[in-house]
């Protein structure tokens, strides 16, 4: 059996180590049999993380297991290391993502009545490509439209331990007035994107017009000839 501190620095380089949460499980099977056992590492686990109080860094619990995190509060000074910034979303697509997250399970039909607008099928596919949200099932409707709700990476991208901690909806609400404040009020200088695309059918454009609005909240749209179109 390891020395009770041995165990703590085995555990603590485990997770500095790992790329993503560490569950449980995970952190005991680094361990042989005769080195320690469950209850043990669980006592670690929360001796840990009551060393963390005070700290600038915490072992936060989330869906997939634990990890060390910079806490949240000194986001501002640690985004200055780096000169990339991180990446902007629409008001559509965080509403859209709300929405499945605290009604789910939804299908895209039940968005668009919710939001009063049609939901772009690229901002589907953005949710479902961040890992965000997944397929949970078909409703037994004509067509069996698509049921989706949210994935343990976006519980883990949010620093969430489960949906229960979902912050209220109002809060939720306050947080993209800031967004939509910023397209309303951007001021002279504010052009919307020009954006191109092409289509097979013209029976497409409103779809293609519909998924470029809802990706870039504003867009101007020129209209092309036949001839300029090379048909």
């Amino acid at each position: 059996m390891l020395e009770r501190n041995n165990i703590k620095q085995i555990v603590e380089a485990a997770l500095l180590c790992a790329d993503q949460p560490l569950s449980l499980d995970q952190i005991v099977a680094v361990f042989a049999d005769d080195e320690c056992d469950r209850v043990i590492i669980r006592e670690v686990i929360d001796e840990i993380e009551r060393e963390c109080e005070g700290r600038g860094y915490e072992l936060k619990r989330v869906a997939s297991g634990f990890r060390f995190q910079v806490r949240q509060s000194l986001a501002p000074w640690m985004s200055r290391m780096w000169q990339e910034r991180p990446p902007r979303y629409t008001r559509a697509l965080l509403e859209t993502l709300a929405l499945i997250a605290y009604k789910q399970p939804v299908t895209r039909g039940d968005i668009e009545q919710v939001r009063g607008v049609s939901v772009g099928s690229n901002i589907i596919r953005t949710l479902i490509e961040r890992d965000w949200i997944r397929v949970v099932g078909f409703r037994e409707v004509p067509g069996r439209p698509a049921m989706y709700g949210t994935s343990k990476a976006f519980l883990d991208y949010f620093g969430l331990k489960a949906l229960d901690e979902l912050p209220p909806l109002p809060e939720i609400k306050a947080l993209l007035e800031p967004i939509e404040a910023e397209l309303a009020g951007a001021g002279p200088e504010y052009a919307p994107p020009l954006v191109s695309f092409e289509v097979d059918d013209e029976a497409d454009i409103e779809d293609a017009v519909a998924d470029a609005v809802d990706e870039h909240g504003a867009i101007d749209v020129l209209p092309v000839s036949g001839t300029e179109r090379g048909s």
